[in-house]
């Protein structure tokens, strides 16, 4: 194998055309350069210079080598730059996974925002429940996700970032009784019939919606499971059910669908989760996050 200090001893006599000049380039002396680009000229087993006593030009074999040389060293020096890239998140990759709902908030703008200040680094997405998340984290083929829990409630394990906590609301259909109330009390719902997601795609917010109705000595009459969010507003819009939805969900105007706020609620809360071991570039990824959150809040406030 050829070393690069052998390449750039070739390419600074090769550019120069003149071992003195190529020398005091590469501050040695002419004889050590001479006998380097001998022995480099014995490794190949050809001659890379005709050489006289006033000129140096580049055989056909030097010229051959010369811009792939030049390209490797170039290559070399950029090595540093880009592990020092890396180690600060500025190069890398992040794959994200993301609940449906979070879509309805912030994220399509994080993620614009993030991918014009830090095109260097690949961000791909994947819309993903909690339980396919966590697999997927087990089987190091996501870096972070966006998931929905109750309060407090991130698996264990994880790192995390709060960047939304509101009450669920209650989608009816049009045709429900209660469609036409302003607001509702528990008392109202209890007897409803219920479509809700699988408790193994977010068990603390599935427990938190039983805790509800067992706080008022009621239990839920569940007539239909669907995961995603839109699935179950659908549901709803067909009149199988009334469904506890997140806040933000009410973006999503459906037709025959309405949203109602519920005096004491659950609350959920969305959280960005990621290993205490991740890549530099996932970190890049969270400070943006947390960033953004801040500047959300900002946009927020009352003037």
């Amino acid at each position: 194998m050829i070393e690069l200090r052998s390449l750039r001893q070739f390419v600074a006599v090769a550019e120069e055309l003149h071992f003195g000049r190529a020398a005091a380039r590469l501050h040695m002396t002419q004889p050590p350069l001479t006998m380097a680009i001998r022995k480099l000229e014995q490794e190949l087993g050809t001659a890379l210079f005709e050489r006289t006593s006033r000129s140096v030009q580049l055989t056909p074999a030097g010229q051959a080598l010369l811009a792939p040389a030049q390209r490797l060293l170039a290559e070399a020096q950029g090595l540093s730059g880009l592990v020092q890239a890396a180690a600060l998140g500025q190069r890398g990759r992040v794959r994200l996974g993301f609940v449906s709902t979070v879509g309805y908030g912030e994220l399509p703008r994080w993620v614009r925002a993030f991918r014009e200040q830090h095109g260097e680094v690949e961000l791909s997405l994947r819309e993903a429940t909690l339980d396919v998340q966590l697999r997927e984290f087990e089987s190091g083929d996501l870096d972070a996700g966006f998931i929905v829990h109750a309060p407090g409630a991130v698996p264990a394990g994880f790192e995390s970032l709060r960047v939304a906590s509101e009450p669920l609301v209650l989608a009816l259909s049009s045709e429900e009784p209660l469609a036409g109330r302003s607001r509702l009390g528990a008392h109202d719902l209890l007897g409803l019939p219920l479509v809700i997601f699988p408790r193994q795609i977010a068990p603390s917010l599935f427990d938190a919606v039983l805790g509800f109705y067992r706080d008022h000595q009621a239990v839920p009459h569940i007539v239909q499971e669907a995961i995603q969010m839109q699935t179950i507003v659908n549901l709803v819009s067909a009149g199988l059910g009334v469904a506890w939805v997140p806040e933000a969900l009410m973006e999503l105007q459906r037709s025959g669908v309405v949203y109602k706020r519920v005096r004491a609620a659950p609350v959920c809360e969305t959280s960005l989760i990621w290993r205490p071991d991740a890549a530099p570039a996932v970190r890049r990824f969270v400070v943006h996050a947390r960033d953004q959150l801040q500047v959300s809040k900002v946009r927020r406030r009352p003037r």
